[in-house]
C-alpha cells in the first residue's frame, strides 16, 4: 500500500485557519473589555489607514464594505454599532445626497491605540517562539499567494476593479 503524496498546500491552510481563528479568539478576549469586536477592529483600522481617510476626511460607507469585502448592509451593522460606541460619525457626501461618509472621531483613533496594543500583544503570543526570519518568510510566502490569488481573481471577474478594490489589494500586498 503506499501513502498519498503530502499536500503541503493543503496543510499549509488547514495551519492557516487553525492560526486565524486562535488569534480572532485571543483577539475577542482581549478586545471584550474595550466593547470592541474583531470585525469593528477591522472597520476602524480601515477608516484609519484608507488612502484620504486620514484626519477628519471621510470615506464612504460603500467603500468601507468593498475595502473589508463584506455586504454594504453588513458595513451597516458594523458601523451603527461603531457610531453607538461614538468611534465613528456619519456625515452627508457633499457630492452625493444618497450616500454616507464616515468619520473617525477622537474616541475612536483612541481605540485605534487600543486596537494596535492588543493587535502586537496577540501576534506577539502567538508568533513570538518563531524566528524573525522564519516570521519574514511567511510574511512574504503569503504576500505572494494573495497577489497572486488577487490577480486571477480580478482577471476572471467580469467587471473592472474599482479604485476601492485596487487600494485594498496594494495594502494587502504592503502589509
Amino acid at each position: 500500500m503506499t501513502t498519498p503524496p503530502t499536500d503541503t498546500a493543503a496543510e499549509l491552510a488547514d495551519a492557516l485557519t487553525r492560526a486565524m481563528k486562535r488569534i480572532r479568539r485571543q483577539s475577542m478576549r482581549q478586545l471584550e473589555p474595550h466593547g470592541i469586536t474583531p470585525g469593528q477592529a477591522r472597520a476602524l483600522r480601515t477608516l484609519a489607514h484608507a488612502p484620504g481617510c486620514e484626519g477628519r476626511e471621510a470615506m464612504r460607507l460603500s467603500d468601507l464594505a468593498d475595502r473589508l469585502h463584506i455586504a454594504p448592509r453588513s458595513a451597516t451593522t458594523v458601523v451603527d454599532a461603531l457610531e453607538e460606541a461614538g468611534l465613528v460619525e456619519r456625515t452627508p457626501d457633499p457630492a452625493d445626497r444618497r450616500a454616507v461618509r464616515l468619520v473617525l472621531t477622537a474616541a475612536g483613533h483612541s481605540a485605534l491605540e487600543r486596537i494596535g496594543q492588543v493587535r502586537h500583544e496577540v501576534a506577539q503570543e502567538y508568533f513570538g517562539p518563531v524566528s524573525q526570519a522564519d516570521q519574514d518568510a511567511l510574511l512574504q510566502a503569503l504576500r505572494v499567494a494573495e497577489a497572486a490569488y488577487e490577480s486571477r481573481f480580478h482577471a476572471s471577474a467580469p467587471a473592472v476593479p474599482t479604485a476601492a478594490t485596487a487600494a485594498t489589494t496594494e495594502a494587502h500586498a504592503g502589509r
